[in-house]
């Protein structure tokens, strides 16, 4: 019975083989980057264990496998640009599909049982892990960043409709932008003055530099194109994928839903600008700009 499973499955046995061996050399490569002994001991811990389980793997099938390089590579890049928070956490999602498949062959091989027991253990592990220092000041990121997507894209598109030359929608749009970063930042500032364990200086600069960086992003097209609606089609995609981008990472680092965040806020952006739009019809209409 037990060499009919082996064979019908060993194709699914092959694959978490492989998985375990491409685990270990991640974690392995995880460890080497480590900045703190507790987070590289932790690591080669996990990688050794990753390889222990592949050699059980490897009892069952009696092949050999490499492991994936690609994915090596793309954990490896993930944690150097987005940090360790950002990587384990994304990590620990694979672990939890992968436990499923363990589960089921607890009757199939008593190893098993081992093993599940060291994946909820990883998982213990990693959370422990997981150094919350990376996302103290993702709150100024993300305030800035919100700010700007909601007030440039609705001002943006209020200008739209007052004034035909995209390069005077730009300037005002730019100028908006660097007087409303300067705001935000003061005001981020003096608001974590009053909060024990946070930099008011480095949280003033993080929404500053993340308003800014958005108002550039989404004012770009207006420098680039010639035809204002067109242009703000443009920024209304980058908006799009701004959005995207930020709540996919936020709902990874904080493990927290992804959707309901993301379709909240595109409706916020999307409304504010159909409301400014239309403000900037009836303001071009009713005092005849024609710029």
């Amino acid at each position: 019975m037990r060499v009919k499973y082996l064979n019908n499955s060993k194709k699914d046995f092959l694959a978490n083989q492989k998985n375990e061996i491409t685990e270990s050399f991640i974690y392995e490569k995880l460890a080497a980057a480590a900045k703190a002994e507790n987070d590289r001991s932790v690591l080669s811990h996990i990688a050794a264990k990753e390889k222990d389980h592949y050699q059980i793997w490897l009892s069952l099938t009696n092949t050999e496998v490499e492991p994936d390089r690609w994915r090596i590579f793309f954990y490896s890049t993930i944690v150097k640009i987005f940090g360790l928070n950002f990587g384990l956490r994304l990590m620990e999602r694979g672990e939890k599909l992968s436990q499923s498949v363990y589960t089921d062959l607890k009757s199939i091989d008593p190893r098993m049982v081992e093993v599940i027991g060291d994946e909820q253990n990883h998982e213990q592990e990693l959370l422990n892990l997981i150094d919350q220092r990376e996302l103290a000041y993702i709150g100024s990121l993300i305030l800035g960043m919100n700010d700007a997507l909601v007030e440039l894209t609705g001002t943006l598109a209020g200008l739209t409709f007052a004034f035909t030359q995209t390069h005077l929608i730009a300037f005002i749009g730019l100028i908006t932008g660097f007087a409303a970063s300067l705001s935000m930042a003061g005001s981020e500032y003096l608001a974590k003055k009053e909060e024990e364990g946070k930099n008011p200086i480095k949280s003033g600069l993080a929404t500053g530099l993340s308003y800014i960086l958005t108002v550039i992003l989404l004012v770009l097209p207006y420098l680039i194109l010639d035809q204002p609606i067109f242009a703000l089609l443009v920024t209304l995609s980058l908006a799009v994928v701004v959005i995207l981008f930020f709540n996919f990472y936020i709902a990874i680092a904080r493990n927290v839903e992804f959707k309901r965040r993301f379709f909240e806020m595109l409706m916020i952006i999307l409304t504010v600008s159909i409301l400014s739009f239309s403000i900037g019809f009836i303001a071009k209409t009713y005092f005849k700009i024609d710029v």
